[in-house]
């Protein structure tokens, strides 16, 4: 299947949960392998902030990311949409702080994107296919998650609160092309219970009866029940055990699970690949969520290691060497990629055309030429500065340094007419200018070189 955006922008407007702040978010087309992309527009140089996993740095309630000083907070319904349509790249301008709640659900994102028209990309989707069950259980919170190997991601939940009102909830969807009409109306809730101790965190600012499902689990003292009537009017609510604060009814009778299974739609967006995978998930949260994304990331990461990429050379390169140049300060005879193929937030993918006439073959071993492995390494570690400098604003005004190299093979003599294909993976986030990665040389599909590299970018002097 081919990579999707959407045909035009498109805006909605409205108060964040938890901050209680309006702001206004525009979804706007995004290019090719661009992903999906917060741009805080309302900041100085509107920095951006990409939704991955590593960007996630609070899940308190509610699935939140930050570059630096911009944060973006509760992305997850949003996400929850984008997959559901079954978008890979987009563009989000925000004038505050956090994402409008709306009604809780993901159908008013859903309903503007489906508004603004979706259309196919030239670039192939990217999957994480499982291929062997994994189990995954998260001991702080008691939550656990099976991922099984499966043609398409379907997702089961299952709710087992102490509360009787969420004893065994169960929820399913079988198919992506469903989450319209079988999730996205499902609504983010809490008990009744929980609500003050919200309140007392500075949480749910924004909170109100008609962007939440609160179900009265319990009697409640009489200062908080107070503070409720005079907030939210007495007409309004019911104090009743089992109804809704709001007098209303849920949409589903086991909406509560289906919202969940929203949230894990959302959070596991974060992975920055589609999911082909079987998810079974037992009281599922934001925080084990992340976590379950992190360890499918790491698989991600072990499946790809001794795989070479696949190219059309068909295609135009992602960076040709004069796009290269604009980038790594590198220059003839020292400039050794040739071609960016593929550059990701964790990945990037290089290739290197050895040629006959290259100066150090004069050299080394004139009479059968071979490249020289510091070479192959400098090559690598050039695709790689390509990676970090895609970091940071103006990439031009920095330079890379490279501060380790670890556990260097050379695996075969590479010559002439070779054609080196470089796949480079961070291993971990990249933190203060620090970018750890993995690399690998391939050619005709079998390893040529690999190494680890740790390297630092810093402004030219």
């Amino acid at each position: 299947m081919k990579q999707q955006t959407i045909c035009n922008e498109i805006s909605i407007s409205g108060i964040g949960i938890h901050s209680g702040e309006k702001s206004t978010i525009t979804l706007c087309p995004n290019k090719e392998n661009s992903g999906i992309v917060f741009q805080r527009i309302d900041l100085p140089n509107k920095p951006k902030v990409k939704a991955l996993f590593s960007n996630v740095y609070s899940t308190n309630r509610s699935t939140n990311i930050r570059n630096k000083e911009a944060k973006i907070l509760t992305i997850e319904h949003l996400l929850a949409s984008i997959t559901g349509e079954q978008i890979d790249n987009l563009l989000i301008k925000i004038d505050n702080i956090e994402v409008p709640i709306l009604d809780g659900s993901s159908s008013f994102f859903t309903k503007i994107i489906k508004e603004s028209g979706i259309k196919q990309q030239n670039e192939e989707k990217k999957y994480l296919e499982i291929k062997k069950k994994i189990f995954f259980e998260d001991k702080e919170s008691g939550a656990s998650y099976l991922v099984e190997p499966a043609e398409k991601l379907m997702l089961n939940v299952k709710l087992d609160y102490k509360s009787s009102f969420f004893k065994n909830q169960f929820a399913e969807l079988e198919d992506i092309n469903k989450f319209e009409n079988e999730i996205s109306s499902c609504r983010t809730f809490s008990l009744l219970h929980e609500v003050e101790g919200l309140i007392r965190k500075d949480l749910i600012k924004g909170g109100n009866l008609d962007n939440a499902v609160i179900i009265v689990d319990d009697y409640i003292n009489d200062d908080f029940k107070n503070y409720l009537k005079n907030k939210l009017g007495e007409k309004n609510i019911t104090f009743d055990l089992g109804k809704l604060l709001n007098k209303k009814e849920l949409r589903f009778k086991n909406e509560p699970a289906r919202h969940k299974l929203l949230d894990v739609i959302g959070d596991t967006t974060l992975l920055g690949k589609n999911i082909k995978a079987k998810i079974t998930c037992f009281k599922p949260g934001h925080k084990s969520n992340l976590n379950l994304v992190k360890k499918l990331h790491k698989i991600m990461i072990q499946d790809n290691k001794n795989i070479a990429p696949e190219i059309d050379f068909n295609k135009k390169p992602f960076y040709d060497l004069e796009d290269i140049k604009k980038i790594l300060p590198h220059r003839e005879p020292f400039i050794f990629i040739d071609e960016i193929r593929e550059l990701g937030d964790d990945y990037i993918i290089g290739v290197k055309y050895v040629k006959e006439e290259e100066e150090y073959f004069k050299g080394h071993f004139p009479e059968e030429p071979v490249m020289p492995g510091v070479i192959q390494l400098e090559t690598m570690a050039q695709t790689g500065g390509v990676l970090i400098l895609n970091t940071v604003d103006n990439p031009q005004d920095y330079l890379t340094f490279f501060m380790k190299i670890d556990s260097a093979k050379f695996k075969m003599k590479v010559t002439p007419g070779d054609v080196i294909i470089f796949s480079l993976n961070l291993i971990s986030p990249i933190r203060r200018g620090l970018c750890h990665m993995h690399g690998k040389g391939f050619v005709n599909g079998k390893i040529v070189v690999e190494a680890d590299l740790l390297a630092q970018i810093a402004k030219k002097k």
